[in-house]
């Protein structure tokens, strides 16, 4: 066999990717279910935040400009999973937001709990890793969501090349 790189019509890395992303999909949908995370586990996940889809608000996009990661552990709310996408509540800076994003998006997905990870590529976007900006976590949760919820941390997580 040559060393040449073989150009295939089928798309198997694309195709890998999305399979990949369904495990969040799955993973979340069965937190929805059960109601809350078991155990020990909870979830780092960091997406691009002007993805074609995610919804978040202003105050946020201002502030992870290309991408931002979140967290899932202890005080989160209307956990929303669906086929494309998921919506979560969560407070940063004790400020109560709602956030809607597609699978798609992704580009992490970390349960340190486990020692479990995922990284995704993202078309059309090449991040600057190195340059990465830690959010303020909320010390209270906000008076008007549920005890539930999680804070915000951006992680700087390196891609091996």
């Amino acid at each position: 066999m040559t060393e040449e790189t073989i150009n295939s019509l089928i798309p198997y890395d694309e195709i890998v990717q999305d399979a990949l992303r369904a495990v969040i999909g799955r993973v979340l949908g069965e937190v929805e279910a059960a109601g809350g995370l078991p155990g020990g586990h909870h979830f780092y996940i960091t997406f691009r935040t002007r993805a074609p889809g995610v919804n978040i608000p202003g105050h946020l996009l201002e502030r992870f400009p290309e991408e931002m990661t979140i967290v899932i552990q202890n005080r989160y709310w209307d956990l929303s999973v669906s086929e494309d996408r998921f919506e979560v509540g969560l407070s940063f800076n004790q400020v109560p937001a709602k956030l809607s994003i597609p699978y798609a998006a992704v580009t992490s997905f970390v349960d340190p709990a486990v020692n479990f990870a995922l990284q995704f590529q993202v078309q059309g976007a090449e991040l600057d890793l190195d340059e990465s900006e830690t959010a303020e976590n909320d010390g209270l949760p906000p008076a008007s969501p549920p005890d539930d919820g999680s804070n915000v941390v951006a992680i700087d997580f390196k891609r091996k090349k």
